[in-house]
């Protein structure tokens, strides 16, 4: 599929936790994408299952790998899943002060702007970011909009996008197109679909021969996010599927037990087409290991041992502080 460039996905809901994270190396460079991994803190009423935990713990350790042979790291926005926050929290995020050092120590970072197109929270933890992680850095840059070379390689960033619907309250992310000579990659971040129209306008602008995608939010629908955006959104992914040969369908969309069934109509398109969608999972020829919307059956089929369920009982603070016994 490509040649010149290799792209390793590291941490995706197929691969059991929330996360875009992904390795690309071309000849130039090697550009870690999003160093963050974290997941859901409730689902049916219930807290992450020690299977979900075991496979947070290998992504994190994927993470370090990586980040210890990479020249670049990007950071699209600041949601905990994409990147690593300078604080202890075993609970959700799997972060310390001591594991975002390891990983952005010494590189160049690329970075969403903290001070425009950002809401209140994510403004809050990009100035965090400068403060604690961003002085070990060798250099930090804001990429909003910019285009930067490495050799032949070039990584450019889109102008800041919707994190899914026109206006949404969880603010704007930045998309990140590599390109070396003939080949290029397109990595779409929480753009949930797109479920808005202009941002499906700028991917196929892109012309990606491979776009890493954040689907929409199925198992929002109706309840946080009204069923026509997410249609809205489903609608925009068969656009794109039908115009580019590979796609890596992940994140928001796979948080729900019906995505094959939601997915129907992309099969049918890129059949025709002749293109590929898949999961991170499947893209490395591995089992999808969708984790999240199975967390009530794993509690059922797969009960905790004591010292967990003990852990499971203490205040939310000790449970930041404390890793979970798996």
């Amino acid at each position: 599929m490509l040649k010149r460039i290799r792209v390793t996905p590291l941490a995706f809901e197929s691969l059991g936790v929330r996360s875009m994270c992904s390795f690309v190396e071309t000849p130039d460079v090697k550009v870690l994408l999003d160093a963050g991994v974290s997941l859901g803190p409730s689902r049916w009423g219930l807290p992450p299952h020690p299977s979900e935990y075991r496979a947070l713990a290998e992504c994190r350790e994927k993470i370090s790998r990586a980040a210890e042979k990479a020249d670049i790291i990007t950071i699209s926005h600041y949601h905990f899943d994409h990147h690593t926050p300078s604080f202890t929290d075993w609970f959700c995020n799997w972060s310390s002060t001591e594991a975002a050092k390891e990983i952005y120590e010494g590189k160049i970072v690329l970075v969403k702007s903290h001070r425009s197109k950002i809401n209140y929270s994510q403004r809050h933890r990009g100035w965090m970011f400068t403060k604690t992680a961003g002085k070990y850095v060798e250099r930090l840059e804001i990429a909003d909009g910019r285009t930067f070379g490495f050799g032949d390689t070039k990584l450019k960033f889109s102008e800041p996008v919707f994190h899914g619907i026109r206006n949404t309250s969880l603010g704007w992310v930045l998309m990140t197109t590599i390109d070396y000579r003939d080949e290029r990659i397109l990595f779409a971040s929480d753009v949930e679909g797109p479920m808005y129209g202009p941002t499906v306008e700028m991917i196929l602008g892109e012309a990606p021969d491979l776009l890493i995608i954040g689907g929409p939010p199925l198992y929002l629908a109706g309840f946080k996010v009204d069923e026509t955006y997410i249609q809205e959104g489903m609608k925009n992914l068969e656009e794109l599927v039908k115009n580019i040969p590979t796609t890596i369908l992940e994140h928001h969309i796979l948080r729900d037990d019906k995505w094959r069934e939601a997915c129907q109509k992309l099969h049918n398109t890129i059949s025709k087409a002749g293109h590929t969608v898949l999961t991170a999972a499947e893209f490395l020829k591995e089992n999808n290991n969708l984790l999240e919307y199975r967390r009530r059956k794993l509690f059922e089929i797969e009960p905790p041992s004591p010292d967990f369920k003990k852990w499971m009982g203490l205040p939310l603070p000790e449970r930041k502080r404390t890793r979970p016994p798996v």
